[in-house]
């Protein structure tokens, strides 16, 4: 069972060496691990300082990766698959098929043109509150115009959330601290889909600090000033 298997996480650490830091990878294993219920151990792992024990176990590999039952396992999307095999249920694949301009997003650099950006979040708030095919009934003579689902593929989270969201609150800490762009209030997909993920433990309590966000791409802010 899930609770005889022991994994170890291994996270990048924030600027104090000790907390969590911005790595959107790490968040999303460290999301699934967490809603699948296993128990796991999160170590963070200072860049600057590579303990020689780390570097034995997983030598030239940067983190987020992991060790099952002491095998290392270090490629992410092949890491999420495992776990999903090993760990089902719960199920964390899609039900739906989710369209490409909802992941459009997930690109961590969007925000260098904010014009694309804000193309691409309004392509995501038009999805978020498109109803899903199980929304809408059709032998109702109410149409269904707006969804009412908490997450990108239903209520749950699934695989597309832990990969999605991180990356969302992201692009919404880094934009507003060097561009002053905020994600307009009137696209309430967006809002509804994050507020949402702030009421669930899975995904604040594996969520660096805005600062740690902010410390992560303060020399990229810069340089697009010059």
């Amino acid at each position: 069972t899930a609770e005889l298997l022991y994994f170890q996480l291994f996270y990048i650490a924030g600027s104090d060496g000790e907390s969590i830091g911005n790595c959107p990878f790490s968040q999303r294993l460290f999301m699934i691990l967490w809603l699948k219920g296993v128990v796991f151990n999160v170590t963070t792992v200072d860049l600057k300082r590579k303990p020689a024990d780390l570097q034995n176990l997983a030598p030239g590999t940067h983190p987020p990766f992991i060790t099952f039952n002491g095998e290392v396992k270090t490629d992410v999307n092949k890491i999420e698959e495992f776990l999903e095999d090993v760990l089902s249920p719960p199920n964390l694949c899609v039900r739906q098929r989710i369209t490409s301009t909802a992941f459009a997003v997930a690109g961590q650099r969007l925000y260098l043109l904010q014009r694309g950006l804000l193309k691409t979040l309004q392509k995501l708030d038009e999805y978020l509150r498109s109803p899903l095919p199980d929304e809408i009934d059709h032998n109702s003579i109410e149409d269904v115009k707006v969804s009412n689902r908490k997450f990108l593929d239903g209520d749950e989270m699934t695989l597309a959330d832990c990969n999605l969201l991180p990356k969302l609150h992201i692009v919404k800490v880094v934009t507003k601290k060097y561009r002053g762009f905020e994600i307009p209030k009137e696209m309430t997909g967006i809002w509804k889909y994050l507020n949402n993920a702030y009421t669930r433990e899975e995904f604040t309590n594996t969520c660096p600090s805005d600062n740690e966000i902010e410390i992560a791409y303060a020399d990229v802010a810069k340089r697009l000033v010059k």
